[in-house]
């Protein structure tokens, strides 16, 4: 291998100019959270604020105050406990929904509205019902609103991309002098390509009284699989805010990458010398936690936070990586937290190395948190001959979701096979007292929660039920997600085990345990479902 200097794959640019750099708006929480089934608890956002925090992510959109109380109260305390970075909240132009966001990020010590209205004729039409000037009069109101309530006001064109160019010109001159200070220009539904977003910031930019007092920002979503590229486009005809989620989730086909936004500025800053405060060593754990704590796994060849992202298996690629790591990676996999070599762990290793394994790994774990994942790793390594880092991400992560369980597993057994159904035999932990069952199913799988159903009867629907392998071998663990939906209320819980079936006993019963919890925490009933931005 080469020296590090050699291997330093990041291009060499000139200094940004003053007012260069690109504001990163990560809108996870809200418009991820708007993806079918990756509903957020309180303490799951607060956990995820601070990991963004630690990104150093400019700006965190928190909410939807009005949605729900439960959206006011995360609002709320996310602004109570972070101190460095913008906490935003999302408002339609109504002047209760400008004031219940106004009171959520009342505490924040850098707030921010973001208020909206569809600009399109196609929702003007269909969903406002409003003629072009009313919703021109209603931007210059809903602006002036949240302006004389908050100093950071930012202000969207819902699909902005089907919006006439005269229509959005007038709406932006009308959110500029009502006092916004950032302009969102949203590809709502996913249909631009990227010289026409480009086209559209450039003609706003050039045309529009103001403009060049405000920072433009962008916000696509991904139904052409075109976000990231109309984002970067957006960024280079001007736009100097992205607004992005982790891992790309959120409505439909969801949004653009953080991750991929923010590493393509990096690594080709030759091209777009726009920089972020983005610490990027951070990005895969936050994908990580964001996996887990909504049930949808990254795929394996997702750019940037795959599992083989960084993987090399064709003899010609090994052969180059082992002459020089440039051949075939672009960036390398400690700026984005994947970790650059690969220590082998096994039953051997010991406290200090599974620490330094778990800190490459971007954990920091306290030590009774740390003593709990080194047991857990032990016990694996007398089932397993080879522990990879996976194996070791996914029980430490299985770990960390699990909080003060009423429900736990203390003992399964299955018989399954060509003769008979199957069955379970399961023991449970309920509030600290031991109750067993004898179930049947379909399939052992089935055979199981029928017997957890027994033990621990509820109304929860099973809405998602998946396993994927950790690692390779068949030794693997499998990684099992389940999400249950009880009331209108959503949890997700997940187990990483050798044993699938113990991996879905455990799973199940996680998501049982998170969907109690938040039952028991559920503020008042929530107001009926918005339309929202994005």
């Amino acid at each position: 291998m080469t020296s590090d200097a050699a291997n330093d794959r990041r291009p060499r640019a000139d200094p940004p100019a003053p007012g260069q750099r690109v504001i990163v708006f990560d809108t996870t929480m809200r418009d991820g959270e708007q993806s079918p089934g990756a509903s957020m608890s309180i303490d799951e956002k607060l956990e995820l604020a601070k990991i963004l925090e630690d990104m150093r992510v400019d700006v965190i959109e928190a909410g939807f105050p009005i949605a729900s109380n439960g959206d006011f109260e995360a609002v709320r305390r996310i602004s109570q406990m972070v101190t460095e970075s913008t906490v935003c909240g999302l408002a339609r132009a109504g002047a209760a929904d400008i004031e219940r966001c106004a009171e959520a990020i009342g505490p924040a010590a850098r707030g921010r509205i973001h208020t909206f209205i569809s600009t399109s004729p196609q929702h003007r039409d269909h969903i406002l019902r409003m003629s072009a000037g009313e919703v021109v009069e209603a931007v210059h109101a809903s602006v002036t609103l949240a302006r004389n309530l908050c100093g950071d006001v930012e202000w969207s064109a819902q699909d902005a991309t089907r919006t006439e160019r005269d229509m959005l010109r007038r709406c932006v001159e009308a959110a500029i002098r009502a006092g916004a200070g950032t302009i969102n220009i949203p590809d709502t539904v996913g249909f631009t390509y990227p010289d026409e977003y480009a086209a559209i910031f450039r003609d706003l930019i050039e045309n529009v009284p103001g403009a060049d007092g405000v920072v433009f920002s962008t916000h696509c979503h991904n139904d052409l699989g075109l976000a990231v590229a109309n984002s970067l486009a957006g960024v280079q005809a001007g736009a100097r805010q992205v607004e992005v989620a982790i891992n790309g989730i959120g409505e439909r086909a969801g949004n653009a990458a953080l991750e991929e936004v923010v590493m393509a500025l990096k690594v080709r800053a030759d091209r777009l010398p726009f920089p972020t405060g983005v610490r990027t060593e951070h990005i895969t754990r936050a994908s990580r936690y964001v996996s887990a704590i909504t049930g949808f796994p990254v795929q394996f060849n997702k750019a940037i936070v795959g599992k083989n992202a960084f993987a090399h298996e064709a003899g010609i690629h090994q052969d180059g990586m082992l002459k020089n790591a440039q051949t075939y990676e672009i960036m390398r996999p400690e700026d984005v937290g994947q970790g650059g070599s690969n220590l082998v762990m096994g039953k051997h290793s010991g406290r200090h190395a599974f620490r330094e394994k778990l800190r490459a790994l971007g954990y920091d774990l306290g030590q009774n948190a740390l003593n709990e994942a080194f047991g857990r790793f032990k016990d694996l390594a007398d089932k397993k001959k080879t522990i990879y880092d996976d194996d070791i991400v996914a029980l430490v992560d299985d770990a960390l979701s699990r909080g003060a369980e009423r429900i736990q597993v203390k003992s399964l057994r299955v018989v399954s096979g060509t003769e008979g159904p199957p069955q379970a035999r399961l023991t449970l932990v309920v509030d600290g007292v031991e109750a067993a069952a004898v179930a049947t199913g379909d399939g052992p799988v089935d055979a199981v929660f029928n017997a957890i159903r027994q033990i621990a009867p509820h109304a929860a629907v099973l809405r998602l039920f998946q396993v994927h392998a950790v690692t390779e071998g068949a030794d693997a663990q499998a990684q099992v997600s389940v999400r249950l939906e009880e009331d209108g209320s959503i949890a997700t819980g997940q187990s990483a085990d050798t044993d699938t079936l113990t991996a879905s006993a455990t799973a199940y019963v996680n998501a049982l345990n998170n969907l109690i919890s938040r039952q028991e925490k559920a503020p008042p009933e929530p107001l009926r479902k918005l339309n929202s931005n994005g």
